[in-house]
């Protein structure tokens, strides 16, 4: 694999020129024409596709209509009651609701289903689609029912990612399909694009997590697609199968590219034939000469069996030399997890080692990057007259949705894994966020799924609990569960895969699915439970601000799981106020009460009394405050005095993974103003940040001017962020005295700010 930051021009699809100061004489010379990198830059499938959904009229400053919107029932419920809020009459485009996170209902009584109904009642009131539990992953859903050539599709869900079929998709918080709900716009700079180029043909027993992993591997830590679009050409392209595609592709989240669009063929125009809709297959290639602004060359020939080993994606080897250094690894990971569990529990992988080889103790195949019709058949055909064993090792199978399980019932594939030992289950997307499948306190699991981080496999550290996950292909995990637990490549077994072809049947769908067509019914009673609650009110920026900091994360890297648990906390996603009690609860269990104390002395203002009252604290800070600025004749800090009281947090780089809103919005209702960091993971996580209020404030590596429960003072916040300013002075306050540092922030589009000093999005509407 090769990486290329000077970028490169593809002529015809095929021939490859890396940019040079020789470069243009060379397209000049294959092609006979003078081409200009700008015009060049235009012919790439993103631009187009991109040029086709922006409103702006300007390319630089993008202002997306999307096609279609999606989300699940961790993300739906809050979106739309945000919505709501904001004075949504229906949905003007066509919204689907999956319901295959919170499918188990096992946690809280009946708040699960109760969501369910929820989404149900606003789907015929509003117009919408609804996808009960059980039927479908909600990407794979989409794959199936929505996707289209030359489309963009929006989901409040990371890995929204259907560009293997043409359709450009975007993960986002909430809030932007809020945006989109409103017939509002997606407001983003136009993203660099990174030519991914193909060739060559995958060896015998390597699948799309191998290849996914082996990309997430080279460019996660150089930042090399971040928030770019990355673009699938060249020959090698076609000598995948589509649903190989769709495997890496759906996992170029853990790129944190922005997107993905890949070019199509008669491969994917077959798909759109077996699905029923051939009309929305469009073939997509880039023009004569296409510009990318930064390039990567793949030989899938290359690529061996992968393994991303326990916390994340990114930290990757071939199983060939994990197998080779297995106890340095091992012992590698320990030593990570030591760091991220800041010592509270040992991570004990090497007593997994027997007679010199590696045992897991799980195997699960499963979700929108698992579940698969070929990943299926593939390791039914690895597992064929085999067993799992009877130890502790267990298999357990996911198909993505009732379509694929019911053709891998009618070829045999599933009654092949029962005979093995496996168990094969319904669609649902828990094993994927630590609410399904949960091991053994230190077992070890091999998953294809997307996500390896901490707690991701249900485990609680704050309880004593600790296991692990390692990301690997369905092919290998079949060739490990076919060994009985010991770690296996899939290219060192010896297997005749049958390749049936898919058949899909939509009865189910049409038997199951709401779908209204558009029609929105403004009669029908929306049904709530009692665990779904508004938002609470929230303040406006003040003119200007005292922070507290109440945590403090210096962690290389920090998830949205870190910020905001997943797994059983998934239940209270409709319970804001509810669910932000487990705000970084995993790696700051004194959060939550610091920030609720540094609240009161807001609430103290906006109930016009003395915060130095309703939280003693703050008294001395606002004496040193008054002392410093004379001229802002504040008085005791009420309403009148124009200043507001909060909290933040720092961390060096927070926001990667799950595009959950409730990371910032918990945050948020505990009384957060803003977040500081060196850098922020993805767009995402800021534009959440944004659309709840919150300041999205950088620092420049280095010393910290500040720590942990100091307090900040921000003057004038109020008029700076509405003059578009990017750097601010801010004060620490320490024993009596003032002493300012700087703090910058990216360039805010106008709205962005407006909704900023509005306090939240829900504001903004409101007018």
């Amino acid at each position: 694999m090769k990486l290329y930051e000077q970028g490169a021009y593809l002529i015809n699809g095929k021939d490859v020129v890396i940019q040079s100061p020789e470069a243009s004489a060379a397209v000049k010379s294959k092609t006979g024409k003078d081409v200009s990198t700008a015009e060049a830059k235009k012919k790439t499938i993103a631009y187009n596709i991109l040029a086709a959904h922006n409103t702006s009229g300007n390319m630089d400053k993008l202002q997306i209509k999307f096609d279609k919107l999606t989300s699940h029932d961790i993300t739906f419920v809050g979106i739309i009651q945000t919505a709501r809020a904001s004075g949504l009459e229906r949905f003007p485009i066509p919204y689907v609701l999956t319901n295959c996170h919170n499918s188990l209902c096992a946690v809280g009584g009946t708040i699960n289903e109760d969501d369910h109904m929820f989404g149900l009642t606003c789907a015929k009131k509003y117009g919408g689609v609804y996808v009960p539990p059980h039927q479908a992953v909600i990407h794979q859903y989409a794959r199936e029912m929505l996707a289209g050539g030359g489309k963009m599709i929006l989901g409040s869900d990371s890995h929204t990612r259907y560009g293997a079929l043409g359709t450009m998709a975007i993960g986002e918080g909430g809030p932007e399909l809020v945006k989109q709900l409103l017939n509002k716009t997606y407001d983003v700079d136009m993203p660099e694009v990174v030519g991914v180029y193909l060739t060559g043909e995958p060896m015998k027993g390597v699948g799309p997590q191998d290849v996914a992993l082996a990309i997430i591997g080279e460019v996660f830590d150089k930042g090399f697609v971040k928030n770019k679009v990355m673009e699938f050409v060249g020959p090698g392209v076609s000598n995948l199968s589509v649903d190989f595609r769709i495997g890496v592709d759906v996992m170029t989240t853990e790129t944190t590219c922005l997107s993905s669009i890949w070019r199509t063929d008669d491969k994917v125009k077959e798909f759109y034939e077996i699905h029923g809709r051939t009309d929305d297959f469009e073939e997509l290639n880039p023009g004569e000469v296409a510009y990318y602004d930064s390039f990567i060359e793949i030989n899938l020939s290359e690529i061996k069996p992968m393994i991303a080993m326990p916390f994340h994606p990114s930290n990757t080897y071939t199983i060939e030399e994990l197998n080779a250094n297995l106890l340095d690894i091992l012992d590698d990971c320990e030593k990570r997890a030591e760091v991220s569990f800041d010592g509270k529990v040992k991570l004990d992988l090497k007593s997994k080692v027997h007679n010199g080889r590696l045992y897991v103790d799980q195997g699960i195949i499963a979700g929108c990057a698992g579940g698969g019709f070929e990943n299926i058949c593939d390791a039914a055909d690895i597992l064929k007259g085999a067993s799992i064993g009877s130890d502790e090792f267990t298999l357990s199978v996911y198909p993505a949705s009732t379509p694929i399980y019911m053709e891998l019932v009618k070829n045999g594939a599933v009654a092949k894994l029962l005979e093995t030992g496996a168990i094969v289950k319904t669609a649902f997307c828990g094993p994927c966020f630590g609410a399904g499948d949960t091991p053994a306190n230190n077992a070890f699991s091999i998953r294809h799924s997307t996500r390896n981080f901490p707690n991701r496999e249900g485990s609680k550290v704050q309880n004593g609990q600790v296991s692990s996950v390692a990301l690997m292909d369905a092919r290998s995990i079949a060739a490990t569960a076919a060994n009985k637990g010991y770690l296996t490549a899939a290219t060192d077994m010896d297997v005749n895969y049958t390749k049936p072809k898919y058949f899909f049947d939509k009865t189910i769908y049409e038997n199951r699915v709401f779908d209204s067509h558009g029609v929105a019914d403004p009669d029908q009673e929306i049904q709530f439970g009692p665990n779904i609650k508004d938002w609470p009110a929230m303040s406006a920026l003040p003119e200007n601000l005292v922070l507290k900091v109440v945590s403090e994360i210096h962690d290389p890297v920090t998830t949205t799981d870190e910020l905001i648990p997943s797994g059983e906390t998934s239940s209270f996603r409709s319970n804001p106020l509810g669910l932000a009690e487990f705000a970084l609860s995993r790696k700051d269990p004194e959060y939550v009460g610091r920030a609720k104390a540094i609240q009161k002395a807001q609430k103290a203002v906006e109930a016009d009394e003395c915060p130095g009252k309703a939280f003693e604290e703050v008294a001395p800070v606002m004496q040193a405050i008054k002392a410093a600025f004379p001229e802002k004749n504040f008085h005791d800090g009420r309403l009148g005095d124009n200043i507001g009281f909060g909290s933040t947090i720092f961390a060096v780089k927070p926001g990667d993974g799950s595009a959950r809103e409730q990371a910032a919005s918990c945050q948020k209702v505990l009384g957060g103003w803003a977040n500081i960091a060196n850098e922020y993971a993805t767009k995402r996580y800021r534009s959440n940040l944004i659309n709840w209020g919150m300041l999205p404030f950088i620092i420049d590596e280095g010393e910290l001017p500040f720590e942990n429960l100091d307090y900040l003072f921000l003057p004038d916040i109020r008029k700076a962020i509405a003059g578009g300013a990017t750097e601010f002075t801010a004060y620490v306050v320490k024993e009596g005295k003032l002493l300012p540092f700087t703090l910058k922030m990216g360039a805010l589009t106008p709205d962005e700010q407006e909704i900023i000093l509005k306090g939240c999005l829900i504001n903004y509407y409101r007018g």
